[in-house]
């Protein structure tokens, strides 16, 4: 534990579920969503160059599987605000034991987790209830001729979405699947 956050490691090294402390009373709570002094003793380095929030409206949705390639590989910190989301990230990262494996984790209003996502990762969710809420940190910003992803429907990649999978944007169902020679990225 660090400050407010507790850490649960995954069997993907570097991954982090997070949970955050609440301090609440009966006005109600107070939730620290960032602390960069907490965080880097979790793996969090650098600035927060960007901080996003999404919103997803239906149930079923999925986003992702999203990455951005070296010199702009990013950190990401993913919270869900409102809502329920199933978050997966994959290892992507050459050289990596435990290249192309994924952990899924179940983030939401009520649990207080976070995910955080080192560098060499691909990220994506799906929307476990109607009207999602999330907020993004990251330590890099957006780079359009850095970003890569993944196909989420990939078969290699095996991902067990618990709900049809719906709304998928056509720039992610047109990520091709992935080729035998498919080596990830440097991390």
């Amino acid at each position: 534990m660090s400050g407010r956050f507790e850490a649960a490691e995954t069997p993907l090294d570097g991954l982090l579920v997070l949970t955050r402390r609440k301090m609440a009373d009966e006005r109600g709570f107070l939730s620290r969503l960032f602390c960069a002094d907490d965080l880097a003793a979790f793996g969090w380095q650098g600035r927060v160059a960007q901080l996003n929030e999404t919103g997803t409206a239906f149930k079923g949705t999925v986003r992702g599987m999203h990455f951005q390639r070296p010199p702009q590989a990013e950190i990401k910190l993913v919270t869900c605000t409102r809502g329920r989301i199933l978050d997966v990230a994959v290892d992507i990262r050459q050289h990596s034991p435990t290249f192309l494996r994924h952990f899924t984790v179940e983030l939401s209003e009520d649990n207080a987790c976070s995910l955080l996502i080192p560098k060499g990762f691909a990220h994506g969710f799906q929307a476990l209830t109607d009207d999602v809420r999330m907020i993004y940190a990251h330590t890099e910003p957006y780079a359009a001729e850095a970003e890569g992803g993944l196909n989420p429907e990939d078969p290699a990649l095996a991902i067990d979405w618990p709900l049809p999978v719906i709304n998928l944007s056509p720039r992610d169902a047109a990520h091709p699947l992935l080729s035998p020679d498919y080596r990830g990225v440097a991390a």
